[in-house]
């Protein structure tokens, strides 16, 4: 049975009027952002939903069409465009034909404890956040003080990222954006000799580079995790890296980094879990891995962001 460490991966849901997950199953979700309720698929979501009649109050339906691609089915007038809120990060979303609407609510609790570390104990060096996205975890950090290095290989994503941390009064915060190609990015900083306090990694199951450059998780992440252990400031470090590839569960994430470094759990604090949303009943929807290693073992806060 799936079980969750509902004290720490519970303890930085959004609040009810920005997010909700209200039910699942069947493959799909249904969740609430802001004012919008969205019905889009989720392979995890197994098992019939429990709460039938909430499924009517959707707003906009997401109908795959082919591969992960589809179209939004709206069953009333949705904006191109809104905000929610968590803590005092400000998130702008918009339906994509993908499905996603460019915010993963089970990253908070990430950001929480990311934003609680580097508050903690202040940066002596930059924070890189490969394959960024929208921003959730360069908010977190540049909110806690923290100088972020920001990659993401497309243009638009980057724009949108930039959007948030304007939304969330934080664009003249030292982050720097850049659109790049992660391993790229990454095997020139080792050849220049740079160094991170911390490196966040949320890679893709299929990604392209600006140029082409064409990711596969499970081809590609061996070596780009060692370089990013090779990257971090051995004394000082972090590495936060999530998925949400298929068959990759608490088993396979564990052979990868202790095959990487079997040293690993001699030092430092290191966490290996599923992360998961909360429902308001108490159910938690799997939604991928989380691996989270410290060299200084800053404990995970009691409070949330």
């Amino acid at each position: 049975m799936f079980q969750v460490d509902c004290e720490e991966w519970g303890a930085s849901p959004f609040q009810t009027q920005d997010y909700e997950l209200l039910d699942f199953g069947e493959g799909r979700r249904l969740e609430r952002f802001g004012a919008w309720v969205l019905d889009r698929p989720s392979p995890a979501a197994e098992g019939p939903p429990v709460r039938p009649p909430l499924w009517r109050m959707a707003h906009s339906r997401f109908e795959r069409a082919r591969g992960n691609l589809g179209r939004w089915v709206d069953q009333t007038h949705v904006p191109q465009r809104w905000t929610i809120q968590w803590g005092p990060l400000v998130f702008e979303l918009k339906r994509n034909d993908s499905g996603h609407v460019g915010l993963f609510p089970e990253q908070a609790a990430n950001w929480n404890w990311l934003y609680y570390r580097l508050h903690a104990t202040p940066p002596t060096k930059p924070i890189l956040n490969l394959f960024a996205y929208t921003g959730g975890a360069t908010l977190a950090a540049a909110l806690a003080g923290a100088e972020v290095i920001h990659v993401d290989a497309a243009r638009n994503v980057v724009g949108w990222a930039r959007r948030n941390a304007e939304h969330s009064g934080l664009e003249n915060r030292p982050i720097h954006w850049i659109v790049e190609d992660a391993r790229k990015f990454v095997r020139r900083e080792l050849r220049r000799g740079k160094s991170y306090e911390g490196i966040i990694l949320d890679p893709p199951s299929y990604g392209h580079g600006p140029r082409g450059e064409a990711f596969q998780f499970h081809k590609d992440i061996e070596a780009l995790v060692r370089m990013c252990f090779e990257l971090m400031a051995p004394d000082r470090g972090f590495f936060l890296f999530t998925c949400h590839t298929p068959g990759y569960g608490t088993q396979q994430v564990t052979r990868l980094i202790h095959g990487i470094r079997p040293e690993i759990w001699q030092y430092g604090e290191l966490k290996i879990r599923m992360m998961a949303i909360p429902t308001a009943d108490g159910r938690f929807l799997p939604s991928g891995m989380m691996v989270r290693w410290d060299a200084l073992g800053v404990p995970a806060p009691s409070n949330k962001l």
